[in-house]
């Protein structure tokens, strides 16, 4: 039975988009409620947060230690996090949204150093099918690759570079798909359904991907973790200590340890008080993939 550790010393309103840094040996996320990134080096246990102007829904890696891309509300920034806790912040993209009160939310970089990044509407009782998904390149943001979405979540990519994965974690919804992708030019192509999350405990929200080619995704609202093979057939669900486990991510030296934000509950549930909002660990015995850095800044 796995046991999950309680990793963070701060709790996030929305904690989301764990990367696990191979350079730095250390876990970035967001608390995209509370404005701020965060980084856990692991040998040294010691935590860093940096506060931002805007909500961050989701972070990429660069090769450059202290150095990450940010997709926020009004685009997506390059950061540099500075030793007193700011930031120094240059546009790379800005987003013209369909209607006012959106954001970014979910993403994740491709081999190819490409950035997906997917946007939704922050009302969500409004359920209001204007999420996209956008993809920053060379090019910039450039034309949606998917549109009509609600809250697009579940990024990940195939270890072979050949799938797409995405999903809409809202209640009227919960389906993952999976697409076509072509690495050499980023195309999508082919969606079809991968999983009805309807059938399943939860929400489908963050994913990540092992070295198998296995799905794993967060049953919001339901305090598991579900792993789906290729095929979308489940193999295992882990319970997570909260009801709102949000997205996990693997790392540690092996990449066999698997990191879980979580979003704090509106009423604790069980033995979930003051632990809901923490970052959880656990170690597994599969491993994950290296998250590929951003590369592919506009020119």
């Amino acid at each position: 039975m796995q046991t999950f550790k309680v990793l963070s010393n701060s709790r996030d309103r929305v904690g989301e988009c764990p990367v696990w840094s191979v350079l730095e040996q250390a876990l970035y996320w967001v608390d995209i409620e509370g404005k701020h990134i965060h980084r856990y080096v692991w040998h040294s246990k010691m935590q860093q947060t940096w506060t931002t102007l805007e909500r961050v829904g989701c972070i990429a890696l660069t090769t450059d230690a202290g150095r990450i891309v940010a997709a926020m509300e009004t685009g997506v920034f390059e950061l540099q996090l500075l030793a007193n806790q700011q930031t120094n912040s240059r546009l790379l993209a800005a987003i013209n949204h369909p209607i006012p009160n959106m954001r970014f939310n979910d993403g994740r970089c491709d081999a190819a150093g490409r950035f997906w990044v997917s946007t939704m509407c922050m009302d969500m009782a409004a359920a209001k099918q204007v999420g996209a998904v956008y993809c920053l390149d060379e090019h910039g943001l450039g034309a949606p690759r998917a549109e009509g979405l609600i809250t697009p979540n579940g990024m990940a990519f195939s270890p072979d570079g050949a799938t797409y994965y995405l999903s809409d974690s809202h209640p009227t919804v919960q389906k993952i798909w999976a697409f076509d992708f072509n690495g050499a030019d980023g195309a999508i192509a082919n969606g079809r359904e991968f999983v009805d999350m309807n059938a399943h405990p939860g929400r489908p929200d963050g994913a990540a991907v092992d070295v198998d080619g296995n799905y794993w995704i967060c049953a919001n609202d339901a305090g598991k973790i579900h792993q789906f093979n290729t095929q979308g057939k489940l193999l295992r669900s882990l319970d997570v200590p909260v009801s709102k486990p949000a997205m996990c991510a693997f790392g540690g030296s092996e990449m066999n340890i698997l990191f879980v934000t979580s979003i704090q509950s509106a009423v604790a549930v069980g033995n979930e008080a003051g632990l809901s909002g923490a970052v959880f660990s656990v170690e597994l015995n599969v491993k994950g993939q290296v998250e590929p850095c951003f590369s592919r800044f506009p020119q």
